[in-house]
């Protein structure tokens, strides 16, 4: 695995589809590569909460998840959909919460991602790449491809979404639902360690991992970290999804209509996205070319910057590689 000093990264600013705003996104790639083909180019989006680069390219040990499918030799991209991150913040979130509607709706999202794709499509001359989405971003990623699978490759779903029947940990603290809500740090602790064994919670993180995220992640909103309590404002929109289409039977999108490889990966104490969230959503991939799940053992919902990372990280990444051949 090449250092990290041998990655280089690029920052841009992208217009979304509608004037006023624009997208935070983030290139890696080796130093020296500027061509690639399109099974070597990826697109990630972040969850309903927090945004995607204190994730997925926070270095923990070093090493983010960005670094490592970069040091592979991928050109890699993050995306922070208008809301999140270094993105554009709609004008309700400089309101008073409860004067709007929940914004960034999933509809939203989805067209967020469409504007990250054509722009990586257009740098690069390809005409499809990879596509990530952890959570509430495989809702995003997942629907994206329904329409343009014309333009993905492969699909790569980490903590799928699906039908819930169980009730959900993400909740807005006022007594109506509003444009937007704010995330403590004890919420956001909390929240992380649901659903892992009390004799387990110890070990789980290696020391300073979570305050490296939890410190990273609050500063990306200036606003809310001069609040006492510090507090991290979020978009309410996929709430708003949340009780109209997953809490109350009824799919956004069809997996069905995907149609390109798709491999879902899931860790057993996410607690947020449940198992049998997995269980549904495989059964309904009927016309992907082939499909795979894993599951992993000793993780929650955010496996990806705990101690069993690298199970997740080279499950992806072999997916992402390989030729599969089928036999006729």
């Amino acid at each position: 695995m090449p250092k990290a000093a041998d990655i280089v990264m690029e920052e841009f600013m992208v217009p979304a589809a509608d004037a006023g705003i624009s997208l935070y996104v983030r290139n890696k790639r080796l130093q020296g590569a500027t061509r690639f083909a399109a099974d070597r180019i990826l697109l990630y989006v972040h969850g309903a909460t927090y945004p995607a680069e204190t994730s997925f390219d926070l270095p923990l040990n070093g090493l983010s998840w960005m670094d490592y499918i970069a040091g592979n030799g991928h050109d890699v991209y993050l995306v922070d959909v208008r809301g999140y991150g270094r993105s554009t913040r709609p004008p309700e979130m400089d309101q008073p919460a409860t004067g709007n509607a929940p914004i960034v709706r999933t509809e939203t999202a989805v067209s967020d991602v469409g504007a990250a794709v054509d722009f990586i499509l257009a740098r690069r001359g390809v005409s499809k790449l990879n596509l990530l989405g952890w959570s509430w971003g495989t809702s995003i990623m997942g629907c994206y491809t329904t329409r343009n699978n014309d333009k993905v490759n492969r699909l790569v779903l980490y903590a799928p979404l699906w039908l819930r029947s169980t009730p959900t940990l993400l909740q807005d603290s006022g007594k109506q639902m509003g444009a937007y809500r704010t995330v403590t740090t004890d919420a956001a602790r909390r929240r992380w360690f649901t659903g892992v064994p009390k004799d387990q919670q110890a070990t789980l993180v290696p020391p300073g991992w979570f305050e490296a995220w939890l410190n990273t992640t609050f500063a990306t909103d200036p606003v809310g970290a001069r609040q006492v309590p510090p507090v991290l404002r979020v978009p309410n929109g996929v709430l708003q999804d949340n009780q109209e289409y997953w809490m109350a039977g009824k799919p956004y999108y069809d997996p069905a209509d995907i149609r390109v490889p798709t491999f879902l990966a899931h860790a057993e104490w996410d607690a947020d996205t449940p198992s049998y969230m997995l269980a549904g959503y495989f059964a309904r991939l009927i016309n992907a070319p082939y499909r795979r799940y894993v599951e992993i053992g000793e993780g929650t919902h955010s496996i990806l910057m705990e101690k069993n990372r690298m199970q997740l990280f080279q499950a992806v990444q072999q997916f992402l590689d390989e030729d599969i051949k089928t036999d006729h």
